[in-house]
C-alpha cells in the first residue's frame, strides 16, 4: 500500500515536471545554426522549464512554416519584404541575432597560392560569361598565380536559402546585368550551374569537381577547412572574410531602421569584407499562449545580455552596441 502511494506520489511530480515545460519551435536559416543550436542548449540549461526545438531548414522553409503557424518563430537571412510580411498574416518583428560573411570556395589543384576574386569575376561566372580560369578577368586580378586552361564549373544552392539571398543582393549591387537579368532571392534562376543542397551539398560538389567553385558562409568553410579567397571590396582592397572584416562590414550601418530590415553588402569601409550580412529571428508580436510568449521574450533578452558574448567563439560577428539597444526596447512590443 505505501509502496504502491509513492509510486502514485513519483509519478504525479513527474507529471507535474512534464506539464510545467515549455516548448518553442522554430524553424529557418542554416546560416546563424551553429551559434543558435549552442544559445538555445546553454538557455535550456539555465532555464530548465524551457525546451527549444530548431529545425535548420532553409530561410525558404522557415517563412513558409511561420506563415503556416506550424512554428513558434521562424529564421531568415534575408530580411522580408512588403509582401512577405503582408503575407504572414500576423505582425512580426525581426529581430537581427549576428552577422557573417559567404565566401567564395573553390577546388583548382596545382593552385597553391589565394585566388583573388573581383566583384566583375564574380558576376562574370555565375552569368555563365566567364567560363575559364585562366580569363582575363581572373589573371589581372592574380598576377603571380598560374591559372590554368582550364573550365570553371559553377556550384549554387538548389534548395531556397538565406545564403543565396546574401550572394545574390551582393551580385545584384555590383552588377546590373545581374541585377536585371536574375536579381536576389532565397532562390533565383541561374543562368548556369550545378545545384548542391545546404551548404554540405555546394561543398560536395565544389571537393568532387576539380575547377568548381560555390559559395558556402565562412563558418561552414572554416570548419571544414574549404578554401576559400578574398573578395575586392568597394574601397578597391582585398579582403578575406572573418570575424574583423565582418565586424568592420557592420561598422558601416550609420543608422539602423526601426524595423531593422537593412543590406550591409557591398559595404563602405577599407576592411569590410563585402559579403556580409545580419541574420534575423522572425517573431510573432501577439501570442495566445503566454507561457511561450514568456519564453520566446526570455530567449530574446538573454540573447542580448548573456547569448551576444559566445558569438566569436564560432567566427560570427556581435551586433554593434545600437542595434542591440534598439532590439531591446522592440522586445516590449511583445505580448
Amino acid at each position: 500500500m505505501i509502496r504502491s502511494l509513492r509510486m502514485f506520489l513519483c509519478i504525479a511530480v513527474l507529471a507535474g515536471c512534464v506539464s510545467a515545460q515549455t516548448r518553442l519551435n522554430g524553424a529557418g536559416a542554416t546560416f546563424p545554426y551553429p551559434i543558435y543550436s549552442k544559445w538555445f542548449s546553454e538557455y535550456q540549461k539555465e532555464h530548465g522549464n524551457v525546451e527549444v526545438n530548431y529545425q535548420s531548414i532553409g530561410s525558404g522553409g522557415g517563412i513558409r512554416q511561420l506563415q503556416a503557424g506550424t512554428v513558434d518563430f521562424g529564421a531568415s537571412d534575408m530580411p522580408l519584404n512588403d509582401e512577405q510580411l503582408k503575407g504572414m498574416g500576423k505582425p512580426i518583428i525581426q529581430f537581427p541575432t549576428v552577422l557573417g560573411s559567404v565566401v567564395p570556395a573553390y577546388n583548382l589543384p596545382g593552385v597553391s597560392g589565394e585566388i583573388k576574386f573581383t566583384p566583375e569575376a564574380l558576376a562574370g561566372i555565375y552569368l555563365g560569361k566567364i567560363t575559364k580560369w585562366n580569363d582575363k578577368a581572373l589573371t589581372s586580378a592574380n598576377p603571380g598565380l598560374n591559372l590554368p586552361d582550364k573550365d570553371i564549373v559553377v556550384v549554387h544552392r538548389s534548395d531556397g536559402s538565406g545564403t543565396t539571398f546574401v550572394w545574390t543582393d551582393y551580385l545584384s549591387k555590383i552588377s546590373p546585368e545581374w541585377k536585371s537579368q536574375v536579381g536576389s532571392n532565397t532562390s533565383v534562376k541561374w543562368p548556369v550551374g550545378l545545384g548542391g543542397k545546404g551548404n554540405e551539398g555546394v561543398a560536395g560538389v565544389v571537393a568532387q569537381q576539380p575547377g568548381a567553385v560555390g559559395y558556402v558562409e565562412l563558418i561552414y568553410a572554416l570548419q571544414n577547412k574549404i578554401t576559400f579567397g578574398p573578395v575586392k571590396n568597394a574601397a578597391g582592397n582585398f579582403v578575406k572574410a572573418s570575424l574583423q572584416s565582418t565586424t568592420a562590414a557592420a561598422a558601416s550601418v550609420k543608422s539602423m531602421p526601426a524595423d531593422f530590415r537593412i543590406s550591409i553588402t557591398d559595404a563602405s569601409g577599407k576592411d569590410a569584407y563585402p559579403i556580409s550580412s545580419f541574420t534575423y529571428l522572425l517573431v510573432p508580436v501577439q501570442w495566445q499562449d503566454q507561457s511561450r510568449k514568456g519564453a520566446m521574450v526570455g530567449f530574446l533578452e538573454w540573447m542580448l545580455d548573456k547569448g551576444e558574448p559566445m558569438v566569436t567563439q564560432l567566427d560570427y560577428a556581435p551586433l554593434p552596441k545600437q542595434v542591440a539597444d534598439m532590439e531591446r526596447a522592440k522586445i516590449k512590443e511583445i505580448h
